[in-house]
């Protein structure tokens, strides 16, 4: 496995820099050469770092979230309000409907399955987005009205109730029974829950680094641990409640910025250089476990489907953003900026097909091609959209 790792980096970082040449986002080329290095390339990976690379991708998942914890703050948020509820919601059940509704009418899906499609490809993908937004903010990008944040925040939100949704649907295709009234609460007691567990833990480790003098390198290494375990033991109880861990995650990060600002800050510098290898794993990863053959099964219909779901999600940036002072230029990054799509069917694309359920293997199929379109397309209106979309300024005063 330890030469397997060693192509990773090589070779992962090689293609990171040349794509960056080329003027285009590093992470392209970190998916091809995932591709090229995997199984349906050249297959230098072993089965055992195969075998282990969803835990990889989660845990570079973590570091990207705490990271992004650690670039918010409270007033921040405040300022971009309740649209940052609506951008959370709206779109991705525009997507995500929309996408059901296609799969009943193109694939001749139940509901059930129909649903189970639409969210696992509605799901955005944070490793993509959050890397951007966080360099946006600390270069002043589209900062006047506090659009990467607004983005920061609603993307988190946007994974747990696209994974909620994809969860209860997946479950009652298990149990062959409809949704119920209480699976459908499951969805705010989710973002509750995890959000409230973000801040007890939060509260106590900053307690802890307010208390006892430990090196910042040693928090980083605390504060990744803690999340791992925070996710883990979401995982372990979620036949009996389900928590948004991830958001949770994230809300652990905006605590400590609260209670230990200055350390926040230093943090937020050190997860910045663990994120140069943490990316690496997560994109060739997701490279490596794509099945470009599995994609090209599905053809024009899963790119129309995709394509037609994408628009969805911009309709419903639109409604979301009704009567904000949000000018057009700024409307149409939001609507680019949650293109993306990677971790999450990365992650969850199979699990229909894993576990026998029928249809599952048109859901990792159109999983698969959502990856292949949306990730790299999506890298590239985001930083066409950074030059053309949005302005460099500084915060509007409070």
């Amino acid at each position: 496995m330890m030469v397997s790792i060693g192509y990773l980096i090589l070779f992962g970082m090689l293609g990171n820099s040349l794509f960056k040449l080329f003027r285009l986002p590093g992470l392209i080329g970190m998916l091809v050469v995932g591709i090229a290095i995997g199984p349906q390339g050249f297959n230098l990976l072993s089965d055992a770092l195969l075998m282990v690379s969803g835990d990889i991708r989660k845990i570079a998942l973590i570091i990207i979230l705490l990271r992004a914890g650690l670039g918010l703050n409270r007033q921040a948020i405040q300022r971009i309000g309740k649209v940052a509820v609506t951008m959370s919601i709206i779109p991705v059940l525009a997507e995500g409907l929309v996408i059901l509704g296609l799969a009943i009418v193109l694939l001749e899906f139940t509901f059930i399955q129909a649903g189970m499609l639409g969210f696992v490809v509605a799901a955005v993908s944070p490793a993509v987005i959050v890397p951007s937004m966080l360099r946006f903010i600390r270069e002043k990008i589209g900062m006047k009205r506090n659009v990467p944040v607004l983005v920061l925040a609603s993307a988190s939100i946007d994974d747990v109730i696209a994974i909620t949704m994809f969860s209860m649907f997946l479950s009652a295709a298990l149990t062959q029974t409809s949704l119920a009234y209480f699976d459908v609460l499951m969805l705010p007691a989710a973002i509750i829950l995890g959000i409230l567990l973000g801040i007890i833990v939060g509260l106590f480790l900053a307690g802890i680094f307010k208390k006892f003098r430990i090196r910042d390198s040693k928090k980083v290494l605390i504060l990744i641990s803690v999340g791992i375990m925070m996710v883990s033991f979401t995982e372990l109880i979620e036949d009996y409640i389900f928590i948004a861990s991830l958001l949770g995650v994230m809300t652990l990060g905006l605590v400590i910025v609260e209670r230990r600002s200055a350390v926040a800050a230093r943090l937020a510098i050190k997860f910045d250089k663990v994120w140069v290898l943490a990316e690496l794993f997560l994109f060739v990863l997701v490279g490596a476990v794509v099945d470009i053959e599995i994609a090209l099964s599905v053809g024009l219909t899963g790119l129309v489907m995709i394509f037609i779901g994408l628009l969805a999600r911009a309709a419903g940036v639109y409604i979301a953003t009704l009567r904000t002072d949000y000018v057009w230029r700024e409307k149409v990054f939001l609507c680019v900026a949650f293109v993306p799509k990677a971790t999450v069917q990365a992650a969850i694309g199979s699990l229909p097909l894993m576990l026998g359920i029928a249809g599952g293997e048109i859901i990792l199929a159109i999983s698969v091609l959502a990856i292949l379109v949306t990730a790299p397309l999506g890298a590239i209106l985001i930083q066409f959209g950074e030059h053309t979309l949005l302005d460099k300024e500084e915060v509007l005063a409070e």
